[in-house]
């Protein structure tokens, strides 16, 4: 059997596994993405979520000695809520990112590579074979564009033809040789509204993104978002999806026909003040196979402060003083005194005063010093 003959019978299986597209790459260096990352890195706009070694992320061979070919795969997912629920005064919701809803990607996307992996054993019983999905040290999207899935556009997604940027990828090394695919052309063109609509400016230049400055990242770390983003996270649990929803090429774009990505409506756009008293058992079982649990429950609990914020909802304001009161975690504690300032009133002010004299960690001290100057200033502008 040849590599050509071989490559249809893949794409062939890849259909059988509702595989919603399969490319075929060289196993070359990736020499311009390895000096775009080195600037990546010396310009401080790497999230740290990836892989640090740019070897290993650019150069295929060190994974895999005798790659040959990297199959590169992509599924579609939905992008639309059928009926979501409403957020009405003192119940408000949250959102996750398109990217969380239903099971978890990675182990979606796994079990199908698991799966076209099995056959092509089947028909090439020694190949070597190295599957990953986003977790890899290779760059999914370098591949993704290398194989023909889609263009690399200016907000860094990868964009296809027939889904638009709604895909999860995933890819495989084998060291057998298929005829690779060529990519296909850029289709953004001069369109530039994802630059545009950006909430924090964070896509600097066409493909380039501060990820320091990008909400996804944001929403996804563990310590005191810096305030002058705080307002930009409006009600985001966990990711953004800004960038793609404004995108020509996602307009009228849904597809959802890979059942496991059927989002559970109250966990994809739950309540906020719920989310604040979970266990940490309790959001396991709730959210554990979403892959916006990855992080834990404490980010997206901080989130759910800052979105209480957003809606100023004073109903929330006698769960968020029980925390500033007994909660162990600075974050959460310096959170919700900017919360409370934010949503105002004389019971949160009174709560923030009152903890001046109990609270022992400087950053919260700090958030409880720039929330009570705030009233001060704006109670002298009033009586000025």
């Amino acid at each position: 059997m040849n590599g050509a003959q071989l490559k249809e019978m893949l794409i062939t299986k890849a259909k059988e596994l509702k595989i919603d597209k399969i490319g075929f790459a060289s196993a070359d260096p990736f020499l311009t993405l390895k000096e775009r990352l080195r600037e990546q890195q010396d310009r401080g706009f790497a999230s740290g979520f990836e892989e640090s070694d740019i070897e290993l992320r650019t150069q295929p061979e060190k994974l895999m000695p005798d790659v040959k070919t990297i199959i590169a795969i992509a599924v579609a997912y939905p992008a639309k809520l059928k009926n979501p629920p409403k957020s009405e005064p003192g119940n408000y919701r949250g959102i996750f990112c398109r990217a969380s809803w239903g099971t978890d990607y990675h182990h979606v996307l796994k079990q199908k590579l698991d799966d076209l992996s099995d056959y092509l054993h089947s028909l090439v019983p020694n190949a070597t074979i190295q599957s990953m999905v986003d977790t890899g040290s290779l760059s999914d999207r370098a591949v993704a564009e290398r194989a023909g899935i889609g263009w690399s556009g200016k907000n860094t997604a990868i964009i296809t033809e027939e889904y638009g940027s709604w895909v999860y990828l995933g890819e495989m090394l084998v060291d057998v040789y298929i005829p690779a695919d060529d990519p296909i052309e850029d289709g953004c063109r001069d369109c530039t509204l994802c630059m545009s609509a950006c909430p924090t400016g964070a896509l600097v230049e066409p493909g380039r993104l501060d990820a320091q400055s990008c909400i996804a990242y944001l929403t996804q770390t563990k310590k005191m978002i810096p305030e002058q983003y705080r307002d930009k996270i409006g009600n985001r649990l966990y990711g953004c999806d800004t960038c793609q929803t404004v995108c020509p090429m996602n307009r009228k774009r849904y597809f959802d026909h890979q059942a496991e990505f059927t989002p559970d409506l109250e966990k994809v756009k739950p309540l906020l003040k719920p989310l604040l008293r979970l266990s940490n058992r309790q959001f396991k079982e709730q959210y554990g196979k979403m892959s916006g649990s990855w992080r834990g429950k404490n980010p997206i609990q901080r989130n759910a402060i800052i979105a209480l914020a957003h809606f100023r909802d004073k109903s929330a304001i006698p769960d968020l003083i029980e925390l500033l009161q007994a909660d162990a975690r600075p974050v959460i504690r310096g959170t919700v005194v900017w919360a409370l300032g934010k949503i105002g009133g004389l019971e949160a002010k009174q709560a923030l005063t009152e903890a001046l004299s109990r609270e022992k960690d400087d950053i919260v001290l700090s958030e409880i010093h720039t929330a009570l100057a705030k009233w001060e200033q704006e109670d002298a502008s009033i009586m000025g």
